[in-house]
This record gives C-alpha cells, structure tokens and sequence, in this order.
C-alpha cells in the first residue's frame, strides 16, 4: 500500500499463542474496522505449535490486498516477551494491542486514532470489553468475578479510570513514547499456560508515576471469547492463586515484602469477616477465591525465601 510509504497512524499488536483457529475469527474481523488502511497489523507468535503459521500465511494470502500484516515469531516465551517485541517492531506513534480471541467493533481503530489525534496530553486508554460465552453463563459469575474474565463496562461517557482500576491487554493502546524508559516485564504475564499477570498493572502505574493520562471510551469496544474451560470455580479459583503468586513477584527488597506481609494479614483479616457475612453463592466463592490469592503469595514467598537459603 503506498500509505506505508509514511508511517502508519496506528500499530495494531495481536500476541497470540496455540489459538489459530480464534485468531482467524480476529483476523477476520479487523476486514470490517473502519480506517483500516492507516494501520499496520502485527502478529506476534509467541511459540505456537499449532497450525497459526498456516493460519497467518493463508489469510495474508487471501486479504494482504485490504490489510497491511506482518507475521513475527517470538522465541522466548512469555506474553511480555511477546508484546515487547511487537512494539519493537512497531511503526506508528500509538499502539494498540488486541487480544487473539477479541473482536473490535467497527469504530475501534478510528475511535483510537481520534482519541489520541485530538488530546496531547492523552497516554493510554482503553474501552469496554463484552464476553462471549462459549457456554452458558455461571450464576456465580457476578460483580468482582467478572474482573478476571476481562469484562469491563464504565458507562457511555468518556472518563478517566478510576484509581485501581485500569485498561486490559484484551483491548488497550498507549502512545509508543510510553515505552521509552520501560516495557513489559518479563518476570510478569502469562507464560504458556501459566496465569501469571500483573505485568499490564505494572506499566500503567508507571506511565501514572509520569504523569500519564489513561482514559475509558466506550466507543473503543471488544467482544472477548470465554472458553467453556474458565467457567468453573476451578479455573477462577486458580486464577486468583496466580495472582497471588503475581503479587509476591512484585514485591522487591525487605521493604516491599514487608509492605505486602502487611497487606496479606489485613487481607486475611477483612475475608474473615466478610466470610462470617456472605449468604450468596458469588460472594462465598469470591472469598474462598481471596484465600487463594492469599495463598499463592504465600507460597511464592515460601519458596523464595527456601531458594535464597539453598543458593
């Protein structure tokens, strides 16, 4: 396209990893965004060892004519890994990363660019985030739960998110400068099928440490695929572990272990409490889900503190 004779507006990241057959569908649907010429797609393959090289090679195959699409393949596992290389490989000024499974409404892409175009000052952002599931959805699943399926709803006006509260990698775009000083960090985030996270938190806490704005749009919105296999107490109750473990990982030196056995023990104090109170399904799953979480950090400090006595 001669568009890209010029940098393109946008850079569009998709990591993706042993899902070829839910990348298609997002591939697919990035055919109907509005302003598509003005970006670039990158696919990041983060060690897939399914048929997602075939899958990108066909569909560049068939569309390379509408999108302009890049295809790299990322060694080192690790969805950090994955990501800090697709802003590498970048050219625009504003990326925008999308997950393997999401699938942006028609105005995402043109939303992003206007968004940014017309506020200097604007950082990051994201939008709302809708779940398709796979299956029926759990009567359990309500009010906190739904923060671990990435599902997001702010309202219809254009805000600022709230303290606590930020962008998901599902559906986010920061200005590129945002990663001048830092990336990803590759001690954080999904490696495979481990559920790590936090690495997302991490960077937002950094870009507000610098003054950034990170702003909600509504019209920036995903529909996001859940899998039948998350939607069990099981799975959200490992995923809150994980977290956990995520927790403990952040936590640097006698201080911010210190900072976060205090956090731990008020943690453990409020659950109690609010254990003693909860009569609904939801709200008792989600405390035994807080335990867990309380768990995780433990035994991640357990055996960090085992591995500094062994070495």
């Amino acid at each position: 396209m001669d568009v890209f004779k010029r940098c393109p507006a946008v850079s569009v990241v998709i990591c993706t990893y042993n899902r070829a057959d839910l990348l298609e569908k997002t591939l697919m649907s990035l055919l109907k965004l509005e302003d598509l010429a003005l970006a670039e797609i990158i696919v990041v393959d983060n060690r897939s060892t399914d048929h997602t090289a075939e899958t990108i090679k066909k569909f560049s195959a068939a569309h390379g004519q509408h999108i302009h699409l890049r295809y790299h393949y990322e060694r080192e596992q690790g969805l950090s890994a994955a990501r800090n290389a697709g802003i590498t490989l970048s050219r625009a000024e504003v990326i925008a990363f999308l997950d393997d499974d999401a699938i942006p409404c028609a105005t995402w892409l043109q939303t992003i660019m206007s968004a940014f175009g017309s506020n200097s000052e604007l950082t990051a952002m994201g939008g709302k985030i809708e779940p398709m599931f796979e299956t029926e959805r759990p009567g359990w699943l309500t009010g906190p739960l739904e923060l671990p399926y990435t599902i997001i709803d702010l309202g219809k006006a254009v805000r600022e998110y709230p303290v606590g509260l930020n962008p998901f990698g599902a559906n986010m775009a920061m200005r590129k400068t945002a990663f001048a000083a830092v990336m990803f960090p590759l001690h954080l985030g999904r490696k495979g099928d481990i559920l790590l996270s936090g690495e997302e938190s991490w960077v937002f806490e950094q870009i507000r440490k610098n003054g950034g704005t990170i702003m909600y749009h509504p019209h920036m919105a995903v529909k996001h695929f859940v899998p039948a296999a998350r939607l069990t107490k099981e799975w959200i109750m490992n995923r809150y572990y994980c977290q956990g473990m995520s927790n403990a990982a952040q936590a640097v030196g006698l201080l911010g272990n210190a900072m976060l056995m205090a956090k731990t023990a008020a943690k453990v104090l409020y659950i109690t409490m609010d254990s003693l109170l909860a009569r609904t399904e939801s709200r008792k799953l989600l405390n035994r889900c807080r335990f867990e979480s309380i768990r995780g950090t433990l035994d991640t400090l357990r055996n960090r503190k085992s591995e500094s006595a062994a070495g």
